[in-house]
């Protein structure tokens, strides 16, 4: 699924592409572009300050796929400023040729690295779920069970299946035809590209929908029964209280990565049917229509960060250290905090 080829396809026919890449004609696909490569530095500046919370709080050894989700998320931004950077440079609109002009073709103006980048936050964020179901519905199972060279598998097969997915389909689809690029547009058959466009659905949306439904479902169950096991037992000290701490920790990580799935089944949705419909049927919505369902979807990655930075408390308690008055106010806490352990040090101390 490539969004901004699609949008091209419903706005201008093939040969019109040299018009629409150049100083635009149409100041309402230039402003929309103009968004868009917006949403991708804020969300730049934002994963990468997330990655250094996470860096900075020791998070990332021990969220390992959560860390790999926010290395993804950043690559996403990263790859959209640049693509519509060329863009609004006019560099989709110059005259290809050579291996060069075709390599530029494939990678860069088709936004095939850039889906790459997307389809492994898609799967890498169902790993995450997963792994989340294990840590807190079996949990036995999980410590027993669970080694690292795992986790290393999942994040790596975030990468290698959404390449292996994506890159053959931009060989086989694109071309360089009289010095321009045309991405995602030439298929073998009809028949090819409604069984792609299904078989891209059901694995990228549904199957994913699916997985959350259930495993959050089961989770949320679970917390909740624990949580009031623990409030049943208030009074208890000693190794409850640092179960209860783990309990609460678990429930923290739980809950931010179910506000994150939710918000890319809400971001996402509109898309995918979007371009299911018009790769299945005829049907040629009106422009404003395709901008508002690139334009969503990519919200997703831009708002990430804010999500982590909001909820993940590892990641929010570096951040607010970074804020200058935060520091100050926190520091009296932590001086009564030494003088309260120094006085009951002497207290304990008189009476041996």
């Amino acid at each position: 699924m490539t969004t901004t080829t699609h949008v091209d396809q419903v706005q201008t026919t093939a040969g019109e592409n040299a018009v629409t890449s150049s100083l635009p004609r149409d100041w309402v696909d230039f402003y929309f572009k103009c968004a868009v490569l917006v949403i991708g530095l804020i969300g730049t500046a934002a994963n990468a300050l997330i990655l250094y919370a996470l860096l900075a709080s020791g998070q990332h050894k021990k969220q390992l796929l959560i860390c790999n989700q926010n290395v993804l998320d950043l690559c996403s931004c990263l790859l959209l400023v640049i693509s519509y950077s060329t863009k609004l440079g006019g560099i989709g609109g110059i005259h290809l040729t050579g291996t060069t002009g075709y390599w530029l073709c494939i990678l860069l103006i088709s936004d095939s690295l850039l889906w790459c980048s997307l389809y492994g936050s898609i799967i890498n964020l169902a790993g995450i779920t997963v792994d989340r179901y294990l840590k807190v519905v079996h949990p036995v199972c999980s410590k027993r069970w669970r080694r690292k060279w795992m986790i290393y598998s999942a994040m790596a097969f975030a990468y290698i299946a959404a390449i292996i997915y994506n890159m053959p389909l931009v060989f086989q689809t694109t071309a360089v035809i009289d010095g321009f690029c045309h991405g995602y547009a030439f298929w073998e058959s009809r028949v090819t590209e409604i069984a792609v466009s299904v078989t891209e659905f059901l694995s990228f949306f549904v199957v994913v929908l699916c997985i959350f439904i259930f495993c959050y479902g089961r989770m949320l169950m679970i917390i909740r029964r624990r949580a009031n096991a623990m409030s049943g037992h208030a009074a208890a000290q000693g190794s409850s209280a640092a179960q209860g701490q783990s309990g609460q920790m678990q429930s923290n990580v739980t809950k931010t990565m179910l506000l994150v799935s939710g918000f890319f089944m809400i971001s996402w949705l509109p898309a995918f049917v979007f371009y299911l419909i018009i790769r299945t049927t005829d049907v040629r919505p009106p422009v404003a229509v395709s901008y508002s369902v690139v334009f969503i979807s990519f919200l997703y990655v831009c708002a990430n960060p804010f999500i982590y930075a909001v909820k993940f408390q590892p990641a929010r308690r570096v951040l607010l250290d970074l804020i200058p008055c935060k520091k100050t106010s926190v520091q009296p806490d932590s001086v009564n905090a030494i003088e309260v352990t120094n006085v009951r040090g002497i207290a304990a101390q008189e009476r041996n």
